[in-house]
């Protein structure tokens, strides 16, 4: 089934496809087993074409942006994976309208926002990940969130139909949103404000800044692991439980955020699974608070990871 797939989107686009490709070699954590085909599509035109094909052939699909936010497991994953890390990078700006491609680095749409005299998008500064997974978990930093100046995005829904959805015809609240879970985002439009650029390079330069003494920004990380809880940092609960610096194998919370866990080697995927367990278990037991994962977990049993999703 694979094969053919891989020969029926080699003949109808021009996407790169690779058969058992390590997934640590596309992920910020530098942990993950192959999946049984990679595809990369070169243009929107090619990605919509690829999902038609497996839609059709009915196969497990799974999306990865930029390989941030995410833990992926030794054994792979099953199916097709999609990278878009090489694809949808379009960026225009039209008056004070900003249009980008769902594949596009969120870090290259705030410095394009800055560069036009675009104020809304530069609290963003220094968030991982594309564009499409800000969207998908309502991104956010210093008192901003990506979906606060969001017009509409385009997308293909599981009916590999292409569908413009307005923001008003959407749901946002913290590290969430209402995207259904086979959606795939393509582009979208933001309705940002011109402002005097001396503001918004302050702005900029104020998220740069924080995150560069708060995070472990040299380290292999996938980002904040935890949400925070209702009036209280994740990374302070872990902190208060000691929790900081602790390991398992190559995998450690960092000492210099205790919500940043790190991949300090060669860590494995279970290494790190145990560290998120433990730190789930310790904050529950001491401050009967029930952390629940900003960073996704693909290619695990669900046993394994029952209680953490």
């Amino acid at each position: 089934m694979i094969k053919t797939i891989m020969k029926e989107i080699n003949n109808e686009t021009s996407s790169l496809c690779l058969m058992n490709e390590p997934l640590k070699k596309h992920t910020t954590y530098g942990i993950g087993g192959p999946a049984d085909l990679m595809i990369s599509p070169k243009s929107k035109q090619d990605l919509i074409k690829v999902i038609e094909i497996i839609n059709e052939n009915k196969i497990q699909l799974t999306i990865l942006g930029s390989g941030s936010n995410v833990l992926v497991s030794d054994d792979g994953i099953r199916g097709v994976v999609i990278s878009l890390k090489n694809s949808l990078k379009q960026i225009e700006v039209a008056d004070n309208i900003l249009y980008a491609e769902c594949g596009t680095m969120l870090g290259k749409i705030v410095k394009y926002a800055v560069k036009n005299d675009l104020i809304g998008l530069e609290n963003l500064n220094g968030v991982p990940g594309t564009l499409g997974g800000a969207l998908i978990m309502n991104a956010g930093a210093w008192g901003g969130e990506i979906s606060e100046n969001l017009v509409h995005v385009e997308l293909i829904n599981s009916k590999s139909e292409v569908k413009k959805i307005q923001k008003k015809d959407l749901n946002f609240s913290y590290r969430q949103s209402s995207f259904d879970k086979d959606d795939i985002l393509l582009s979208a439009k933001f309705n940002l404000k011109k402002a005097d650029k001396n503001i918004i390079k302050e702005n900029f330069m104020e998220a740069q800044s924080g995150r560069k003494k708060s995070q472990p920004l040299n380290k292999r990380s996938a980002g904040s692991l935890f949400k925070n809880p209702k009036n209280i940092s994740a990374g302070k609960l872990l902190d208060d439980a000691g929790l900081k610096g602790f390991s398992i194998g190559d995998a450690k919370i960092s000492e210099k955020h205790a919500n940043f866990f790190i991949n300090d080697g060669n860590a494995s995927s279970s290494d790190m699974l145990m560290l998120i367990k433990k730190a789930h278990q310790e904050v529950k037991d001491r401050f009967n608070v029930n952390l629940s994962l900003e960073v996704k977990l693909l290619g695990f049993d669900e046993r394994d990871i029952e209680g953490l999703c």
